[in-house]
């Protein structure tokens, strides 16, 4: 590590982040704020959920709850050198993966897709739902098509970095690893894809009877065209990550 480089607990312990501020909470005061906001979003979102007109199926009303959650989680500051409570929160989920620290390019294109897009998305969601609107099975599907090959990429990007190149980006207790790690990120490709498959393959089965053949084949022919617009940039975006690796490899010094 260069002399003039900051201190810090992550992986790889040479990463460079600039003016980091260790947080001044402890893990548990900021285990309690984030278990009370969620909570907290969760709870409105439920209510508005059981006030709507329309009778929603208890799946449903987990469906209110969970695309509202998605919306609050997807708009959070990032910034190393802060102290504002969401900024610790995500310096101590950083401790899983310094990728969030580090400006990773692979990691800046996903979240910014993930901010710009599945977070909107998310929120439409959540009213359709709560307005019994034949959209939400469309962006429902797509949101959640969205998350599994996100969570996928994510998982995949540095597993692939550990085998090829050695870089590790958790730090190796079990708390970091496997608790932040795999087990906060399990939800996004549990949740669409399970209990069982209540959310993703309603939306593609939703019953067609309110709908003219126009209709039908209009959600069809969006569906595919969006799923077909997250496998290309799905495949864009792992493209993009191992040619920076490849170059990264490439132009490290070799060992005599």
């Amino acid at each position: 590590m260069a002399a003039d480089a900051p201190m810090h607990p992550y992986y790889p312990l040479s990463a460079s982040i600039p003016a980091y501020v260790a947080n001044e909470s402890s893990v548990l005061r900021l285990v309690t704020t984030f278990v009370v906001l969620v909570g907290l979003v969760a709870g409105l979102a439920y209510w508005s959920a059981i006030r709507t007109p329309s009778s929603l199926r208890p799946i449903d009303k987990f469906a209110v709850v969970w695309f509202a959650v998605c919306y609050f989680l997807y708009h959070r500051s990032e910034i190393p050198r802060l102290q504002t409570v969401f900024a610790q929160l995500w310096k101590e989920y950083a401790l899983s993966d310094s990728r969030y620290l580090t400006l990773d390019v692979f990691t800046v294109c996903v979240e910014g897709i993930t901010v710009f897009a599945w977070g909107p998305l998310s929120w439409l969601t959540y009213f359709g739902i709560v307005n019994n609107s034949p959209s939400r099975h469309i962006t429902q599907a797509i949101v959640c098509t969205a998350h599994l090959y996100g969570v996928a990429l994510y998982y995949a990007t540095n597993w692939a970095e550990r085998q090829i190149s050695g870089t590790l980006y958790s730090r190796p207790e079990f708390l970091y690893y496997w608790v932040y790690y795999i087990g906060l990120n399990a939800p996004w490709a549990v949740v669409p894809f399970g209990m069982p498959f209540t959310l993703l393959f309603p939306s593609f089965l939703a019953p067609p009877s309110p709908f003219t053949l126009h209709e039908v084949a209009h959600r069809f022919f969006v569906g595919v065209v969006g799923t077909a617009v997250l496998l290309f940039d799905s495949y864009r975006q792992t493209a993009k990550a191992f040619r920076a690796l490849h170059e990264q490899q490439s132009t490290r010094p070799k060992l005599q």
